[in-house]
């Protein structure tokens, strides 16, 4: 018995250290970040129509910024869905 609380003390505990997430615009040295790149703004948005969290996409503060003005602004021309309902029904995907 002596023999496993020994064991059980000298064995180091690892815990769960999730790797750094880094932006992909930073990654990619894109500066500008266009509304008429629906293509390049679908990565970033749900299947629900929502802007994913900087703490999901991994996005710098500037870029997550960037990123959800040229969201609204596709949204709002009607590039982009404004929810999932939309998509449904405009065939959006």
């Amino acid at each position: 018995m002596a023999n496993t609380t020994k064991q059980q003390t000298t064995r180091t505990i690892r815990r769960y250290t999730p790797k750094k997430k880094v932006c992909a615009f930073c990654a990619e040295n894109i500066d500008d970040i266009d509304y008429k790149q629906v293509e390049l703004l679908r990565r970033f948005i749900s299947e629900r129509g929502r802007i994913q969290p900087r703490r999901k996409l991994g996005t710098c503060a500037k870029h997550q910024r960037r990123l959800a003005r040229a969201v609204k602004r596709a949204r709002f021309l009607a590039l982009l869905p404004f929810t999932a309902e939309h998509a449904r029904t405009s065939g959006f995907s």
